[in-house]
């Protein structure tokens, strides 16, 4: 049985843990408008989804130390450029010391590329596509972007979502923990079923709140776990 929590009993829990209501807002972070996220060349969104494949199960801090040589190799993501490229031309620059050479993650790129052309064909732009899918289904846009997308399931097509400015809840393994222990979810978190559920209790909390998903999900995290701060601090 659901056991979670109303949204202000979390939140004063994490204010109490982060050192109060100031403090705990120094902590959070807001989604982009949409209008902003609409104005995103899509070549920064490509950059984004990739960035965000080469930092799944890798060191971040290397990732973002390599990245104006990844800005190099892949002529800042152009999607045009992208979609010529041939796999003897990628296998080459699978093999670039100014990036990490992943051939499988490599590939990606012009996969993920393919992606943004087919939604710019149908929407405009991949952008204004994002921008506009309703939150209250933001699970749907990520199993859009595994579906239609090369390595982007799991939290990966999240994080690239948070990145771009998409309002999204990330299933970080605090967040994880806490919708366990309170039974919003009783399978395997990246079932439908799951997912559903978690999506629902999402939308509640923030017709409680009236907080972003981005503002709730983080505070769900910073209110439990070890990542405590006393008032005093």
């Amino acid at each position: 049985m659901n056991s979670a929590e109303s949204f202000n009993h979390i939140y004063q829990r994490a204010c109490e843990r982060k050192g109060g209501v100031a403090a705990l807002a120094a902590l959070l972070s807001l989604p982009a408008a949409a209008a902003d996220i609409k104005a995103i060349p899509d070549n920064i969104c490509l950059a984004e989804l990739t960035k965000k494949v080469f930092q799944s199960g890798f060191v971040w801090r290397v990732v973002k130390q390599k990245w104006p040589g990844f800005c190099e190799v892949f002529f800042d993501f152009d999607i045009e450029k992208m979609l010529l490229m041939s796999d003897e031309m990628l296998e080459n620059k699978a093999q670039d010391t100014r990036i990490i050479r992943n051939a499988k993650k490599v590939f990606t790129i012009r996969e993920n590329a393919q992606m943004i052309a087919d939604i710019q064909h149908k929407h405009g732009s991949f952008a204004g596509f994002i921008a506009e899918w309703p939150t209250d289904d933001i699970i749907g846009l990520w199993a859009y972007l595994k579906q239609y997308g090369a390595r982007l399931g799991g939290n990966t097509g999240p994080y690239a979502l948070r990145a771009i400015g998409k309002d999204t809840f990330i299933l970080s393994t605090d967040v994880e923990a806490y919708l366990r222990a309170t039974n919003v979810f009783d399978g395997g978190i990246s079932s439908k079923r799951s997912l559903a559920q978690i999506q629902q209790q999402f939308n509640l909390w923030q017709q409680q709140s009236g907080r972003s998903l981005t503002e709730i999900s983080q505070i769900i995290a910073l209110s439990t776990g070890d990542n405590y701060v006393g008032m005093q601090q």
